[in-house]
């Protein structure tokens, strides 16, 4: 299909009738980024096998035929290199978009994410800013193994200066990347690659040029009264999943879907927890110093603490280097049972 653009087309908008279409993650980036290339001149996108390759995992399809060699770039397999030129270009008045192959490589440049972007608009007292998106799939893949199967939601939310955000379907994944393109402060947007080639609906208004989703703003994708989950990411899905299965043993659950870890959507997750006075967190990450551990932290701080009939619990990957046997990998994040187990364990069913 994807050879023959006519047949892709109405394939992609089989659903185009009820003003909707079927859009995969991949396609909605790859609008993303062909629309603000578009739109902007100052735009332009850099990492490995991002040219002539169209992307490791197909993100960039087109876009070199389109935009030529100054708009995207192929580097060599060097992320400290490359990410320290797109800083310096996003100082210099551009508006790169840096690609990590998977975020896993970011560790490489993470001296250029934290110390060369995320601080200068701060230590130049808001005279220099760097406008730059770093972007790539994020979290566990299958079968790689410990050292690319990490999840760095945590470790770049700890760090003021950036923006840090994580979105699940491909209406966030649109709507968000044209945001954190357009935004003046670095953004880190972690995508999945298990999410790539996953079809959802995208309304009319998700396909127009002008669509975007406003950085640290969550959405609660199913309204509930008994259990609040929130969640990022793929595991959104899982979350979802689970509460169809509950709703069948009349337990309510609302799911919200956080979109930005940083800065967080705390109101969001209140306003919830008010109404349900449960809170299960479901994470992909480790569970020390988590993205579940700061929303505990943080509803525990704050007025929604006193709504709560059960303490707080936190579903996350296991506290281990991921491994490579595939059974072990499968019991090592977690699943759409574990998220069940977990909310009948908090309401005490």
């Amino acid at each position: 299909l994807k050879n023959k653009p006519g047949q892709r087309l109405l394939f992609s908008c089989a659903h185009s009738w009820f003003g909707c279409c079927q859009v995969t993650v991949r396609d909605a980036l790859n609008q993303a980024l062909d629309e603000e290339l578009e739109r902007d001149e100052r735009v332009f996108l850099m990492g490995e096998e991002v040219a002539q390759y169209d992307g490791a995992y197909k993100v960039s399809r087109g876009l070199w035929k389109k935009y030529g060699d100054k708009r995207i770039i192929d580097t060599p397999i060097s992320e400290m290199g490359f990410t320290g030129i797109a800083v310096g270009a996003a100082m210099a008045g551009l508006r790169p978009i840096c690609e990590f192959m998977t975020f896993n490589f970011s560790m490489q440049a993470i001296d250029q994410v934290i110390n060369s972007a995320a601080k200068t608009y701060y230590m130049s007292a808001g005279l220099q800013p760097v406008p730059i998106v770093f972007r790539g799939p994020n979290g566990a893949s299958a079968g790689v193994a410990a050292q690319h199967s990490q999840c760095f939601a945590a470790w770049y939310a700890h760090c003021p200066g950036l923006k840090v955000v994580s979105p699940w379907n491909s209406e966030d994944a649109k709507g968000l990347l044209k945001s954190a393109i357009r935004e003046d402060n670095p953004v880190v947007f972690l995508e999945n690659e298990l999410m790539y080639g996953v079809p959802f609906e995208m309304s009319e208004e998700a396909q127009s040029k002008d669509f975007t989703i406003p950085i640290g703003k969550a959405k609660v994708e199913r309204q509930g009264s008994h259990v609040t989950l929130v969640s990022h990411s793929r595991l959104v899905g899982h979350c979802l999943d689970a509460a169809a299965v509950l709703a069948k043993e009349g337990i309510e659950c609302e799911v919200i879907n956080l979109r930005t870890i940083r800065p967080m959507d705390v109101e969001t997750i209140e306003a919830s927890v008010m109404k349900t006075n449960h809170l299960v967190t479901v994470e992909g990450g480790w569970p020390q110093f988590g993205v579940g551990a700061e929303i505990c932290a943080r509803v525990m701080e704050g007025p929604a603490f006193n709504y709560l009939d059960s303490p707080v619990t936190r579903v996350t990957g296991v506290d281990i280097p991921m491994p490579y046997a595939k059974i072990l990998e499968d019991n090592s994040v977690p699943q759409i049972k574990d998220i069940i187990f977990s909310v009948k364990k908090t309401l005490n069913v």
